[in-house]
């Protein structure tokens, strides 16, 4: 069926239909319509079938995308959803949530080329979503129980994607969980414009039914002690993501909002919870003035979540310009659309509180390249004020102390061997966030599948050093 690809000579790149600003600005619903099969197939068909599948090679999951779009384009959805599935625990979250555009769209050869990429987020969660409707995602029904066991700190992406893959092969698995439902940022972080939580509560209920144990509302190191836990089970996974906000560093930072208590309130509104901060105005953007700073993805999800509950005005300030933020270009482009300003080469300098509450800012320029090799930030003498009367900082996150469950970087993440995810703890792996410092949430799936396989291989090890 090869006559049915490398089309993008003749067929154009589409989306699948975007709601318009105004309606989707009034709301929480995703902002894109769900693809047809025919759209999907015809999309899927321009994949050029490259001999060295870049889109592949910068997917973190090293997801099969040729053969899945090319099964696709030839009608063969099943075995493309299946295909999908076998590299990607969380495939219609990734085709919502990953940054294409950084990472498989990016690397697209018919991107570099000048046709535009494959929409293969699109086409992914179309997938996905098919396969849902049509019960092809079945329940998780290991071949053999096996009598070890493991706890997984952590109901995150990471510690989901390794949930599922000790289960597959037949360990009793628990996962502990400060939060009251399971899914941590993918629940409680990310708004349910880029990510409906129905989504993630059809992952956690399948994982459920598979006979994984979740144990909710329970912080580990107060509820249960760390050794208490490490003691119960065979082998244990820290996945606990990282959640301190970076500090703002500014005179008055205290009246300063941090980026994750603003989207917790907003998702827990969503989910029909009673959130004081919320219904007091402090955690609540109607009608309020909003500042937020960062550039990254975080930062991206507050101003959008502001115009959405009807904030006055919404102004995005960051240190860099555009082509040097952190955050998905798709996303400014949707915040642009919604209304939000961005204010770019901006840093603040002090918040002032009062009756004419602002933000105190300094005009920045691009000097020479840091060790990453992007432009480094320099002062100018231009200084200027940004009304506003709720500032969100959405600088990153860093990693809550550690250091009693294993040894830890400078940084405050955990040590873990980078091909095993062995800590210097018999038995206790790490994986994700608290390993690698705030990242994607496929870098996070990855790793949670990755760390399952080393933790089975360790296991297997044992019992065979036990049998000799």
């Amino acid at each position: 069926m090869a006559e049915r690809m490398q089309k993008f000579v003749s067929v154009g790149q589409k989306w699948p239909d975007k709601r318009p600003p105004e309606e989707r600005a009034a709301d929480f619903h995703e902002i894109h319509r769900e693809f047809i099969a025919q759209k999907a197939a015809d999309q899927a068909a321009r994949c050029a079938q490259c001999g060295v599948p870049f889109c592949q090679t910068h997917c973190p999951l090293q997801n099969n995308i040729p053969d899945w779009l090319k099964l696709t384009a030839e009608g063969r959805l099943e075995d493309a959803y299946r295909l999908s599935a076998s590299t990607n625990s969380m495939p219609e979250i990734c085709g919502r949530i990953c940054p294409q555009d950084r990472l498989c769209e990016g690397a697209c050869v018919i991107e570099q080329s000048g046709h535009g990429s494959v929409t293969i987020g699109a086409v992914e969660k179309y997938l996905t979503e098919t396969a849902w409707k049509q019960g092809w995602v079945e329940p998780i029904r290991p071949r053999a129980e096996r009598s070890e066991t493991i706890g997984i700190i952590g109901a995150g992406p990471a510690g989901l994607a390794a949930a599922e893959r000790m289960r597959q092969r037949g360990y009793q698995v628990t996962v502990y969980d400060r939060h009251d439902r399971v899914g941590g940022l993918l629940i409680y972080g990310i708004p349910n414009f880029k990510l409906e939580k129905d989504v993630v509560e059809r992952r956690t209920q399948r994982l459920i039914d598979g006979g994984v144990k979740f144990v909710l509302n329970c912080n580990v190191g107060q509820d249960i002690s760390f050794d208490d836990l490490r003691a119960k089970h065979d082998a244990v996974l820290i996945a606990t993501g990282v959640y301190k906000a970076k500090p703002l560093n500014a005179p008055n930072e205290r009246g300063v909002v941090p980026a994750l208590d603003f989207l917790i309130a907003a998702n827990r509104v969503g989910l029909g919870d009673d959130v004081p901060e919320f219904t007091s105005g402090k955690l609540n953007a109607k009608g309020r003035r909003v500042v937020v700073i960062g550039g990254g993805d975080t930062a991206m999800d507050c101003v959008r979540t502001a115009r959405r509950q009807g904030a006055e005005s919404v102004t995005c300030l960051y240190r860099r310009d555009r082509a040097n933020m952190p955050g998905s270009q798709r996303e400014v482009s949707h915040a642009e659309e919604e209304g939000v300003d961005f204010d770019w080469l901006a840093a603040p300098k002090s918040v002032r509180g009062g009756k004419t509450p602002a933000v105190k800012a300094v005009r920045m320029r691009l000097g020479a390249p840091d060790a990453s090799g992007r432009q480094s930030p320099e002062e100018t003498s231009e200084n200027y004020e940004v009304p506003g009367d709720l500032i969100i900082a959405a600088l990153g996150f860093d990693a809550e102390d550690v250091s009693a469950w294993a040894e830890t970087t400078r940084w405050g993440t955990l040590k873990a061997d980078p091909f095993t995810y062995a800590t210097n703890q018999a038995g206790v792996y790490a994986a994700g966030d608290i390993v690698r410092g705030a990242s994607l949430v496929v870098w996070a799936i990855r790793e949670g599948r990755d760390a399952a396989d080393a933790m089975h291989a360790w296991i297997q090890a044992q019992a065979k050093v036990a049998a000799e």
